[in-house]
């Protein structure tokens, strides 16, 4: 028995057109297929996966949330280290780069417009950092 790998991550949003398009422009996830729920949102693919699902919650009383709760980061394994980053910077996009200690890790921070944050992972190795 496993518990497997994480599938995607739901963003309960009043920013609708904000995160859809932070998800598009500064990550370069695809807006893709999505079944037809009785309630508006976007699927954002990668490598042909929806793994960020986003629920506009504008037209009901639901309260947005001012972060991502108890859940600090969500994380990707990445790819394209250098070239994430001038893109971050283009588009003038706060980030944070770090090189993960003892490890062969490079990480960016960035944050969406809902408060998650979201934790690219980069390969030393496979970057040539």
């Amino acid at each position: 028995m496993s518990v497997g790998l994480l599938d995607h991550f739901n963003v309960r949003t009043r920013k609708f057109p904000e995160t859809v398009q932070f998800y598009e422009h500064v990550l370069g996830l695809e807006k893709g297929p999505r079944p037809n729920f009785a309630f508006p949102g976007a699927w954002m693919y990668s490598e042909g996966r929806a793994v960020v699902h986003l629920v506009d919650i504008s037209a009901t009383q639901e309260a947005q949330k001012p972060d991502s709760g108890v859940v600090h980061h969500v994380a990707f394994v990445s790819d394209g280290f250098k070239a994430m980053k001038d893109r971050l910077s283009a588009k003038k996009v706060e980030f944070k780069d770090v090189a993960v200690p003892g490890n062969e890790l490079w990480q960016i921070f960035i944050t969406d417009p809902n408060g998650v944050v979201i934790e690219l992972n980069y390969d030393t190795a496979k970057e040539g950092l």
